[in-house]
């Protein structure tokens, strides 16, 4: 008969061997794995860097194919990643922004009402995405923010005051807001415009820095214009610069003077002016200021684009025959401003105006060309008058359907017969 200590000797042995009790056991199974050799530690951390290369380069090329397809991550400046990312962060924030790849390119709304945001100095990235959201600018602050950390974008935010609109992306508002740029104005000048147009319609955007008389200041007669301007000298001393006035779309900076602005459309005419077109317009026997005076006419006389160079070969026929012009614009622009229609031009002209109204302007009175032009033509007049159909007309009037053509003739008693009925 064995003794209880044996046995107690021989069970305590046996428990220490091979039986552990769970909480030895957990002890032990950490131990081990704290005990993993050098060459599984590196292996484990060359998996690990694999899948985080991985899952890096998944969304770097889905932001890549987004870019290519037009719906881009990056508008329309060069973004790179920053790099003062960690791999891992790197990795997280590009597969993150590639997972909401939809959010970056869709806007809160398609409402392009302006609205003003002022980001003070020091503000971070987190106090301005929060201010943008509680504006309704964007949906979601978060991704707002790694946006501009996965760029570096957030480093880069200016301080100042900003005209963004809820159908702008997220990309779109981050450039805006990391651009020092000057917040600018579209100002549009339509063909055939006169000065005093012109001059009305800017007192009716509230956009645009200055006012209507001071660009009618800006244009009038001996105003002094840069010599650097060849076509400026063009201009007869004492006139004003009504037909230099190029139309087209400008932009201006938010506080730009008038100057600012016929400076541009000086230098704008100048460059589409050619040398080559100057020398056909003295081949032809005019002046530059003469194929701009004459091509005035044709801009406020054609209303089918394709009419203008049928219509200047009748004005240059006229003229070489030594025929006075009898042209209504002219007429139109003598009398100025209608107050009782509130348009700068009478579209209603009657025999008797043709014969009241006594200005060097009014073509029916006086022959040859006005003393200036009368609006501002586009390159398309221009061109028709140094470039004009070659015809035997010497007639024209519009024809009765009410399409804007003309009827051409070339003896009077054609013209008389085209008559409406």
């Amino acid at each position: 008969m064995t003794s209880p200590q044996r046995r107690s000797c021989r069970t305590i042995w046996i428990q220490e061997g091979p039986l552990m009790s769970r909480e030895s056991r957990s002890r032990h199974s950490r131990t081990s794995r704290k005990r993993l050799s050098p060459v599984q530690l590196a292996v484990r951390f060359l998996i690990l860097a694999v899948i985080i290369s991985l899952l890096g380069i998944a969304g770097a090329l889905t932001l890549r194919n987004l870019q290519r397809q037009g719906d881009t991550v990056a508008v329309q400046f060069e973004l790179t990643v920053n790099p003062a990312l960690g791999p891992v962060e790197a990795a997280g924030l590009s597969a993150y922004l590639a997972l909401n790849r939809d959010a970056l390119r869709e806007p809160v709304s398609d409402d392009t009402t302006p609205v003003t945001v002022e980001i003070l100095p020091g503000q971070n990235a987190s106090q301005v995405a929060d201010a943008l959201l509680s504006l309704g600018l964007i949906s979601d602050a978060t991704l707002f923010k790694n946006y501009l950390r996965y760029y570096g974008l957030d480093r880069q935010l200016e301080a100042g005051s900003y005209e963004l609109t809820p159908g702008m992306t997220i990309p779109e508002i981050a450039q805006a807001l990391t651009d020092a740029s000057p917040p600018e104005v579209t100002v549009r000048i339509t063909e055939g415009w006169r000065r005093e147009q012109i001059a009305d319609w800017i007192d009716q955007q509230p956009e645009i820095p200055f006012s209507g008389a001071e660009f009618l200041q800006a244009t009038g007669a001996g105003v002094i214009v840069s010599p650097q301007i060849s076509i400026a000298a063009e201009i007869p001393e004492g006139a004003t610069l009504e037909g230099f006035l190029f139309p087209d779309t400008y932009r201006l900076e938010k506080d730009a003077p008038a100057t600012d602005l016929v400076e541009r459309m000086l230098r704008n005419l100048d460059e589409k002016y050619t040398p080559q077109m100057r020398l056909d317009s003295l081949n032809n026997g005019l002046t530059v200021y003469e194929v701009i005076t004459l091509a005035s006419i044709v801009e406020r006389e054609a209303v089918v684009p394709d009419e203008r160079p049928t219509i200047a070969s009748v004005y240059l026929n006229r003229l070489a025959a030594g025929m006075r012009l009898e042209a209504d614009p002219t007429v139109q622009y003598a009398m100025g401003y209608q107050p009782e229609t509130g348009q700068w031009w009478n579209l209603n002209l009657t025999q008797a105006d043709y014969r009241a109204v006594n200005s060097p302007y009014n073509t029916y009175l006086y022959p040859g060309l006005p003393p200036g032009p009368i609006a501002n033509p586009g390159l398309d007049s221009i061109m028709a008058v140094i470039y004009p159909a070659e015809t035997p007309y010497y007639y024209f009037r519009a024809t009765c359907d009410g399409s804007g053509r003309h009827v051409f003739s070339e003896t009077f008693e054609e013209h008389v017969g085209n008559a409406c009925q």
